[in-house]
């Protein structure tokens, strides 16, 4: 067998799912958090390196300790944490797993949205707090709850996630908007809506495109300023695509009915970070620690492809290569 030395630079992303497939092929390390400046260190003598959220960058790849370095295996879908001109350059490929974490992210995102809708952990809370014991009749209706039946969900981002929400969402009765690329020149393609009009029809937005230079700060103050004040905001997608300060002020001052947010600028996030410190004062804003993808079948599936990806490369089929 093959021996290829393999290092895990963040095993701890992949909570309690085994990694035994790996060992049984491979020689492996695993650390199960790297900070910056040991990642060069930990990378000596490997030829294979698993990665989920440690950047891999020119001056990685350009040191003695990459040299034997011939795999990056992203274990997520997005690989904006590798360089991958640099990777090209010094001949390490570069592979990641598509589509790995759609149920899971789909399903949270619907659950999100069933939460502003409902409501139900508040009333729940309510309970908790005795305050339904209290109630002169049998319910209790403190919360504004909505019917998401007849109403308009506007997808941005219409990969497998978005094609799943919107399928989850019409079982509900809901309608879908479907936003263009906001790169998008000339006609508009069939099926689709510029970004600023669904942001104006719909009821409810639900962001699940990539971070690129044309969707950072997509959600700003000006297109946050087209949004119904009864609307809410969904972001399971990257924290980047929102001016989180713009977004805090139109909460604040009611001009959004509410935002559920798996996803901020920085993660993990300090204490004082302006939508944590938002989260503790505003009764309209959701923040979950990005963790949408993270049900253990996800998982498991992921670390399956980041297997297969791994064993294809090396017998000479390589699978999912990105760079």
């Amino acid at each position: 067998m093959n021996r290829h030395k393999l290092v895990f630079l963040d095993a701890v992303t992949y909570g309690n799912v085994s990694l035994k497939r790996f060992f049984d092929r491979w020689e492996c390390t695993v650390h199960q958090v790297t900070r910056p400046a040991e990642t060069l260190r930990r990378l000596g003598g490997h030829s294979i390196v698993v990665t989920n959220k440690v950047v891999i960058d020119e001056a990685v790849l350009s040191s003695a300790e990459a040299r034997e370095l011939k795999l990056i295996a992203v274990a997520a879908t997005g690989t904006d944490i590798i360089d991958a001109d640099a990777a090209g350059k010094f001949g390490v490929k570069v592979c990641n797993v598509p589509g790995y974490a759609t149920q899971s992210v789909s399903q949270f995102t619907v659950a999100l949205i069933l939460e502003l809708a409902t409501r139900a952990s508040r009333y729940r809370q309510s309970v908790k707090d005795g305050d339904w014991q209290k109630s002169p009749v049998f319910a209790l209706v403190n919360q504004a709850g909505i019917e998401l039946s007849g109403k308009e969900l506007g997808i941005v981002g219409y990969g497998n996630i978005g094609k799943s929400v919107a399928q989850i969402a019409r079982s509900f009765g809901m309608k879908v908007l479907v936003a263009a690329r906001p790169e998008t020149e000339g006609p508009i393609p069939a099926g689709r809506v510029p970004v600023e009009q669904l942001l104006r029809e719909s009821d409810i937005v639900s962001l699940h495109c990539p971070l690129t230079p044309q969707t950072r700060n997509l959600i700003n103050q000006q297109t946050l300023a087209l949004m119904k004040p009864t609307a809410f905001l969904i972001n399971t997608a990257r924290g980047a695509l929102i001016d989180e300060g713009a977004l805090i002020h139109a909460l604040r001052e009611k001009r959004l009915a509410g935002a559920a947010l798996d996803v901020i600028s920085r993660e993990p996030p300090p204490l004082d970070h302006p939508l944590i410190l938002a989260g503790r004062e505003l009764d309209n804003l959701i923040i979950t620690p990005h963790t949408a993808w993270s049900a253990r079948e996800a998982r498991e599936r992921l670390l399956s492809e980041v297997a297969e990806n791994i064993e294809c490369f090396f017998i000479g089929t390589p699978r999912n290569v990105v760079a």
